[in-house]
């Protein structure tokens, strides 16, 4: 983010326009020089600044079927790139993710993946977006309360104002308070808001594990006209994603 202004930061053209307010605001002001301070103290921020809007550049907004919502990114070395849950090739997935595959398994018998990397889903419209995009090395929720909930809440915002049905998959506390400005069926509108609990190994033997989220997606948009999701996902350097 080298300025506030949307043209000086990689995203996709579905996002911009409606995205410059939120750029061009105070508080995205100020959350530009707390990053910019904290880069000149010396301190480590995952993941790179390139990568800070990767979810929005990957899922236009046109193209939203399915919103997962992280909290922040991961902060361990190498982890981080953009997409919530996700990890690059290579890289070991972090205890969340493997819970995650192993709902996957249970919900519609796809093996677990040898790896972490999860744009195969955003490229088919699964935006995987963390509440906050940005922490410091080591430092869980560090860049919290710095403004990237406002920003996230804009984004929110405009899939919930989609008039073709979305699916919300809110997983944690965290995460379901972006609940309440999304029109869901069950209060009359026309998105499909699932709740669980977080895939953490702290909770999500709470209701996360047997949610079947997968297939209650699938099965909504099927249901309205829309395509699936193909929740498989293929080795990196098999997939027509590749490495990015």
């Amino acid at each position: 983010m080298a300025s506030a202004e949307p043209t000086d930061i990689k995203l996709d053209p579905s996002w911009r326009e409606p995205l410059a307010g939120e750029f061009a605001s105070p508080y995205m002001a100020a959350l530009k020089q707390f990053l910019l301070g904290e880069r000149q103290a010396g301190k480590r921020i995952f993941p790179a600044g390139s990568e800070w809007f990767r979810a929005l550049d990957l899922t236009p907004l046109d193209k939203v079927r399915v919103v997962i919502l992280g909290q922040d990114p991961y902060h361990g070395p190498g982890q981080a790139h953009g997409l919530c849950f996700s990890v690059r090739p290579g890289v070991r997935p972090p205890p969340s993710l493997v819970n995650i595959y192993k709902e996957l398994h249970a919900d519609l018998g796809i093996e677990r993946p040898c790896h972490g990397f999860l744009e195969h889903w955003a490229q088919q419209g699964v935006l995987l977006l963390n509440s906050v995009l940005t922490v410091e090395m080591a430092k869980a929720a560090s860049h919290r309360d710095r403004g990237w909930e406002k920003f996230t809440d804009a984004v929110i915002r405009l899939v919930a104002a989609k008039e073709e049905p979305v699916v919300f998959l809110l997983w944690g506390s965290y995460a379901q308070k972006k609940a309440a400005f999304i029109p869901s069926v069950e209060r009359g509108g026309r998105h499909l808001v699932l709740k669980a609990a977080h895939p953490s190994p702290l909770s999500a033997h709470n209701g996360f594990l047997g949610c079947r989220h997968f297939s209650k997606a699938n099965d909504f948009l099927e249901s309205h006209g829309r395509a699936p999701i193909d929740w498989s996902l293929p080795s990196p350097t098999d997939s027509p994603v590749g490495l990015i």
